[in-house]
């Protein structure tokens, strides 16, 4: 009997971690029933951790909270407070692009995720956690900032609209009256590793996903270079090469400059599932997330994985929506698109596929 330990990210937009592994793990024991199946299902600072958090931790509870959603439409959220007085607050399900009713680039902002982490730290969080993957805005954190006690201004000393738009014209920023951090310190989990501007930042990389067109990137842009100036200005000494600083349209360096230091945010989902001994314990490993591509060696969850299972030597297979890069490190990989015959059909009903990437798997690999 070999010990089969499957630890997916969730394919986004079509199916959670916890489903894609159940998935794939029924596809590897309809071909192998006699083996051990482990399910582990991961995330990385986006849609997913606090769920992934709450599965992991006995005692976590989960705190429901009205919020202010990316474009302007109340969402109910929640929140989870661990055992230890740490508070996990996760972008993705307040302000994150699932949240919108359609795609908005210059307004979508982080309000919510501000009003999420204020109400964490009235509650007498210790520290904080932020997930800030799967970001629906390009505001640079401002709206979170806002939220938590900020004030930026145009040239006339009004408030900004919120977004992005606002950013184009603000003027003047006031950090005097924001929240101080909890004893603890923060933590910010994301699976990105981009500076806040230039052809590898925020904008140019993440706008389109946001529903900006190319020609509107350029703006999106100067609206960043703009609030990172003001802030200097207001004393803020975070660096826009910073890495991390593009992560979630911004929200990285917004947070940045309140106080709070970047995580990778896979590593912090897996120390808090004990994934690494899980790994070392096992004969193969399967991961996969929505589309592997050249970023997903950047701090996402099959890279973590992968990295995981080497280190104990353990060989690690990956199951994915698509694959656009090649699966360096990995002993097998297979496609949902593949399998289904194009993407569309792989969307449609992504656990069917995984059930079947899970077999094929077993197939080629048991």
């Amino acid at each position: 009997m070999s010990v089969i330990v499957v630890a997916p990210d969730s394919f986004k937009g079509s199916a959670s971690a916890a489903d894609v592994a159940s998935a794939l793990a029924d596809g590897w024991r309809a071909e192998r029933p006699g083996d051990r199946v482990v399910l582990a299902p991961m995330a990385d600072g986006g849609e997913g951790t606090l769920d992934a958090f709450a599965a992991a931790i006995p005692g976590a509870v989960r705190n429901p909270l009205r919020a202010t959603g990316p474009d302007d439409a109340p969402v109910d959220a929640g929140w989870l407070m661990l055992p230890d007085g740490t508070a996990l607050v996760e972008l993705a399900d307040v302000s994150g692009i699932g949240r919108m009713r359609r795609l908005a680039p210059f307004d979508a902002h982080t309000v919510g995720f501000g009003e999420a982490i204020a109400t964490a730290l009235a509650a007498g969080a210790s520290t904080l956690l932020l997930a800030i993957g799967g970001s629906a805005s390009t505001d640079g954190g401002a709206g979170a900032l806002t939220a938590l006690g900020a004030r930026f201004l145009d040239a006339d000393g009004h408030g900004i609209p919120r977004g992005n738009r606002g950013l184009g014209v603000v003027a003047e920023a006031d950090l005097s009256g924001l929240a101080p951090l909890p004893p603890g310190g923060a933590r910010i989990l994301g699976d990105v590793t981009s500076p806040l501007l230039g052809p590898a930042g925020a904008a140019a990389v993440f706008g389109r996903q946001k529903g900006a067109a190319d020609d509107e990137l350029p703006m999106l842009e100067a609206g960043l270079r703009r609030f990172a100036r003001v802030l200097r200005e207001a004393g803020a000494t975070v660096e826009v090469d910073t890495p991390g600083g593009g992560a979630a349209g911004g929200t990285g360096f917004g947070l940045m400059v309140w106080g709070a230091e970047m995580a990778p945010g896979a590593g912090a989902v897996g120390d808090a599932i004990g994934l690494p001994g899980t790994i070392a314990a096992a004969d193969v490993v399967i991961t996969g997330e929505g589309r592997f591509d050249r970023q997903s060696a950047s701090g996402k969850v099959p890279s973590y994985v992968a990295g995981l299972a080497e280190a104990s030597g353990v060989p690690v297979l990956l199951a994915a929506g698509s694959i656009a890069a090649p699966a360096t490190g990995f002993a097998d990989a297979i496609s949902l698109t593949e399998l289904a015959g194009g993407a569309e059909a792989a969307m449609a009903d992504p656990l069917r596929w995984a059930h079947a990437a899970g077999r094929a798997l077993a197939k080629r690999n048991g």
